[in-house]
């Protein structure tokens, strides 16, 4: 009787964790971020975004980036995922870093109230720039790529269009590291409302230089990502796993919208306090990431039991 009610409530633990369960539930959060942005992004002239707006903003990214994280790391450690281990491993490394890397930006913006030109952040952001640039290769080199001439052309396009407009909004280059200029803001008293440390105001400085030639590496490996994720669009189009990798770069495609949108708007905007409209896109990031990992687990788990099935109708 006790083992029939273990049973049961084992059923039902795992039809709430489900796939189609799991989907939704990522789908609702993306849907509750959008409207969080839409509702409360908008601010009164003359005045910054408050506190709670910022940790919501936050909040929206790292629940998503966390969830996505775990998800891909289980799909590398399983041994039934088809596309391979290495690949989900990476993916999963990946969105852990930009989750690290959020919160030391945070730290930094929201409790010290700084704007950093480079945070403790950035090593993450750029370990989550690496990692995800060598899973998403690693899933290409798993494919035979037999594109055809026209496919070709739509990845020339998309990376022609990707390369113009991050060259748009980078100009003009900056390539140097301008320690000038860091002394001299060395001289500058920084007020807020929380002071922060002496170690922290030193290390923003020593961090500053690095500013434009960091800038000039997100861009190029933002414009990297876009032309892997056309490749992997193409690449698995109409296979059994095409829905999971639709997913993958989609979530490359918001990423680097949501990039193209802070740096545009960091290096344009006066003052610019994070949390606009478009950084949604970096919730939607991960959202899609965990889709991905959640279509690809379903579908390779589900191959092998049928796989399993017909050896032991067979025999």
């Amino acid at each position: 009787m006790s083992s029939t009610s273990e049973k049961n409530n084992k059923d039902g633990l795992t039809s709430w964790f489900s796939t189609p369960n799991l989907v939704l539930l990522s789908v609702m959060w993306g849907v509750l971020a959008l409207l969080f942005f839409l509702l409360f992004s908008v601010t009164i002239p003359g005045e910054g975004r408050p506190f709670w707006y910022g940790i919501g903003t936050l909040l929206s990214e790292q629940v998503a980036f966390a969830f996505a994280g775990a998800l891909c790391l289980r799909n590398g450690l399983s041994s039934k995922i088809a596309s391979g281990r290495n690949v989900w491993l990476g993916l999963g490394f990946g969105m852990i870093s930009f989750f690290i890397g959020n919160l030391f930006f945070s730290w930094w913006e929201l409790y010290w109230e700084l704007d950093p030109a480079v945070s403790p952040g950035d090593l993450f952001y750029v370990a989550s720039y690496l990692c995800l640039t060598v899973g998403m290769i690693l899933a290409v080199r798993s494919r035979r790529l037999n594109l055809e001439l026209w496919q070709w052309g739509v990845i020339l396009a998309i990376a022609t269009a990707g390369i113009a407009f991050a060259a748009w909004v980078s100009y003009p280059f900056e390539f140097s590291l301008d320690t000038s200029n860091a002394l001299a803001d060395g001289a500058m008293t920084i007020e807020t409302a929380r002071p922060a440390p002496d170690w922290v105001i030193t290390l923003e400085k020593q961090l500053d230089p690095f500013g434009p030639p960091l800038n000039l590496i997100y861009v190029f490996l933002d414009v990297l990502l876009l032309i892997i994720a056309a490749v992997l669009l193409l690449a698995f189009w109409g296979g059994r796993f095409s829905q999971s990798w639709r997913m993958i770069a989609a979530a490359a495609f918001s990423q680097y919208i949501a990039d193209m949108w802070f740096k545009y708007a960091d290096k344009n905007i006066p003052n610019y306090e994070s949390g606009d409209l478009l950084e949604v896109f970096f919730t939607f990031t991960g959202v899609f990431f965990a889709i991905g990992a959640l279509l690809e687990y379903d579908v390779s788990t589900r191959s092998v039991s049928r796989s399993r099935r017909r050896r032991g109708s067979s025999s």
